[in-house]
């Protein structure tokens, strides 16, 4: 089942850059609001253009005390790669292993022959952990509605 408005966002742990620390959507309470984005495939053209969009906003979605984490599966190597070509100042998180995408719902079966990637999909968690907005795009060519995303962290103050 989707995870709904309203809901306690699942607590996970993932791992951002090699080297790093995990990074835990738990340490985040108490302290900012959390964008999460799951993306199907870094690379492609329309997760690039969604990307590079968030990337453009994230002066935006900071200022009103808000994280945003991607998620998919592909490795953290390429999901490092990736950010320091295109300038991500936001955490990219892998979820290589699946478990993360298949807890909040957002990971298909079958997408062009792959099988275990993630759908398109923007949650809001606050600060207290519960979501605020949920939206899983119904076509990996469709885009989260950052203009419904911003809003909700307008009213979350």
């Amino acid at each position: 089942m989707t995870i709904a408005v309203g809901q306690q966002a699942p607590d996970f742990t993932l791992p951002h850059k090699p080297g790093q620390d995990p990074v835990r959507l738990a340490e985040y309470r108490g302290a900012k609001n959390v964008v999460l984005l799951f993306f199907p495939l870094a690379w492609s053209s329309v997760c690039t253009n969604e990307l590079c969009t968030t990337r453009d906003n994230y002066p935006q979605l900071a200022d009103q005390e808000a994280e945003v984490l991607g998620i998919s599966v592909d490795s953290p190597f390429a999901l490092q790669a990736w950010a320091g070509e295109q300038g991500f100042q936001f955490p990219l998180l892998s979820d290589f292993n699946k478990q993360v995408s298949k807890e909040y719902d957002v990971l298909y079966e079958d997408l062009l022959g792959l099988q275990g990637v993630s759908k398109r999909a923007a949650f809001v968690v606050d600060k207290a952990g519960t979501v605020r907005y949920a939206e899983v795009c119904p076509s990996p060519k469709d885009l989260p509605d950052l203009e419904a995303i911003q809003n909700t962290l307008q009213t979350l103050g």
